[in-house]
């Protein structure tokens, strides 16, 4: 079965999404696309070479009969609505990060998946789908450093443009950490705190840089995340798990080492999206398999985005009270518990 997918947004990341399913992976084309700016949408067919149609809104693209699954790629605000609608009309969603703004709109779309009665969404955390991370997770469920007691990260950005805010270190940027780890230590939230260190110099005025935020889970786990975005030498992800019995840590990136001028190196990735290439990759060509062989995307879902939204909400009010805030999540329902174990 070859799944034929409708883009929402041809914008950066929707065209890297479209290049990846015509040139990179299998058992899907792009058959539909479309854009507020429609000039856009056309420019982007036109620049991949992708024989699709326009359509002239996400309701118009979502009804077409030969559309089986929807890439919402638009901008953040516009996913509830898409995303909601594909649900009424029974089609599979790829949802870029934000799943919808707040968590009350996770909620909405959460209550009418179930209410659908089938999982049809995925959400674009795309972590979980990194070499690292996996060695990682295999290496937490089989127990090798015994149970988790603290988890010490950094996500550091070399530098940020000026549209950058302190709110975004957390909804742009600490949200992936929110994601993975809830993944890596299959262990909710309670509470969050976010304390600001000396100012780095190379950060712009409105911007309080760099922070540091702490987590506890249900479990008792301390997690400390420090965001850093003017570290100038590189983008650079770190994370390591102090276990009863050890430490485990993300391996750094594959990189050749150089003996020069005196002195033994290795490159420091800038790009992003160089560091998580592959990752984009396995996670679209699960969400392709996953639906055509199982009937339901297997990745992140709607109940993960509600998490991240419900966490990163706590975050944001840490950042303005400077206190620790509570993390009050409602239970796993049965439906994302029994889906997801069956095709995990």
């Amino acid at each position: 079965m070859t799944v034929r997918i409708g883009v929402v947004g041809t914008g950066a990341i929707g065209k890297e999404h479209m290049n990846r399913v015509e040139q990179r992976l299998s058992g899907a084309e792009i058959v539909a696309v479309t854009d507020v700016n429609q000039a856009s949408a056309d420019q982007a067919l036109q620049e991949l070479g992708i024989q699709a149609v326009i359509y002239p809104d996400d309701q118009a693209l979502i009804n077409a009969e030969d559309v089986d699954a929807i890439f919402v790629t638009s901008w953040g605000p516009a996913h509830e609505a898409t995303v909601l609608k594909a649900i009424a009309a029974g089609k599979y969603v790829f949802c870029e990060k934000p799943l919808a703004v707040t968590a009350k709109g996770c909620m909405d779309i959460v209550k009418a998946e179930m209410e659908h009665g089938k999982r049809l969404v995925q959400v674009g955390f795309m972590r979980q789908y990194d070499s690292g991370y996996m060695q990682l997770k295999h290496a937490l469920d089989t127990n090798i450093v015994g149970e988790p007691l603290m988890v010490k990260c950094a996500h550091r950005n070399p530098e940020v443009n000026e549209a950058y805010t302190t709110d975004m270190a957390i909804s742009d940027t600490l949200i992936h950490e929110i994601h993975v780890l809830h993944w890596l230590l299959d262990d909710d939230y309670v509470s969050a705190q976010v304390l600001f260190p000396r100012k780095n110099k190379h950060a712009l005025p409105h911007l309080r840089d760099p922070q540091v935020i702490m987590l506890e889970t249900a479990s008792g786990v301390l997690i400390q995340v420090e965001v850093s975005v003017n570290c100038k030498y590189g983008y650079d992800i770190q994370c390591e798990v102090v276990g009863e019995e050890g430490i485990v840590s993300l391996p750094e990136v594959e990189s050749i080492s150089i003996r020069k001028d005196g002195k033994l190196s290795t490159n420091i990735l800038h790009d992003w999206k160089l560091r998580f290439v592959d990752a984009y990759d396995r996670e679209l060509q699960d969400f392709i398999h996953s639906i055509s062989r199982q009937g339901i995307p297997s990745g992140p879902s709607a109940w993960d985005g509600y998490v991240a939204a419900v966490t990163s909400d706590a975050c944001l009010k840490a950042q303005e009270s400077g206190q620790k805030e509570p993390i009050s999540l409602e239970s796993t329902p049965d439906f994302y518990q029994t889906e997801t174990k069956a095709h995990a």
